[in-house]
């Protein structure tokens, strides 16, 4: 009798353990599917995309440097872009990809999609403010967010950036700039304070993601452009 409650609790704690295994085999697998074929495909986007870039057709020529990076600017015509202009948007995964970012400090390379929704999110990384594409590498700030999947995937290793390092962001017209990092902090999920900052004339990019600890904090990036 004492030995067949002894199988049975023996089979019971094996049943459990071969479930656990099987679940952690199926969130490695998916793991694996994010850090491997979700970068790998939006590295190869990016690859192709930077193709497409002529360096005699870059934004930077039109820079207006009078321009101020206001609110008021980013509801009007932005300084230094040409009504003229044309580019056309490449889709990735059914979205409008207005640009690519590429931050070899941390293996980081993304479409930047335009539509600002949970699908998008989890797709690439997006701008979220201005919300016209064509002030994307013009005179003020862009704010490009991303999900912290805290695996490696999109924006999880903002964290490791440092002042300096740098920020390559290429834009559906054929433009690209390099932006310089010169400020990391943390702050709280309704802080939009930064966003609205005096660039001097310059292009700049904000970076955002949620800090590993919390949903509720982000770990912000300023760069300008050098």
């Amino acid at each position: 009798m004492f030995e067949s409650k002894y199988s049975k609790v023996l089979t019971v704690i094996l049943v459990i353990v071969i479930i656990a295994i099987i679940g952690l085999l199926g969130f490695l697998a998916y793991d694996f599917y994010q850090k491997y074929y979700i970068t790998k495909e939006a590295s190869d986007f990016v690859d192709n995309y930077k193709g497409e870039v002529s360096d005699s057709d870059t934004n930077t020529s039109n820079t207006d440097e009078n321009a101020v990076g206001s609110l008021e600017e980013l509801n009007s015509t932005p300084a230094g872009t040409s009504s003229t202009s044309t580019g056309k948007k490449q889709k990735y995964k059914g979205f409008d990809a207005i640009g690519t970012i590429s931050i070899p400090t941390i293996n980081c390379y993304y479409p930047i999609l335009e539509d600002m929704t949970p699908k998008a999110l989890e797709t690439s990384v997006v701008m979220l403010y201005p919300t016209n594409a064509d002030y994307l590498n013009q005179p003020g700030n862009c704010v490009i967010v991303g999900h912290n999947y805290r695996n490696g995937v999109f924006f999880s290793n903002l964290k490791r950036l440092n002042n300096g390092d740098k920020i390559t962001i290429d834009d559906y017209k054929g433009g690209r700039k390099t932006y310089s990092i010169y400020n990391k902090f943390e702050t709280t999920s309704t802080d939009t304070s930064f966003y609205q900052r005096d660039t001097a004339g310059k292009a700049e990019i904000t970076l955002s993601t949620c800090t590993d600890a919390s949903n509720d904090m982000r770990t912000i990036i300023l760069a300008r452009e050098e």
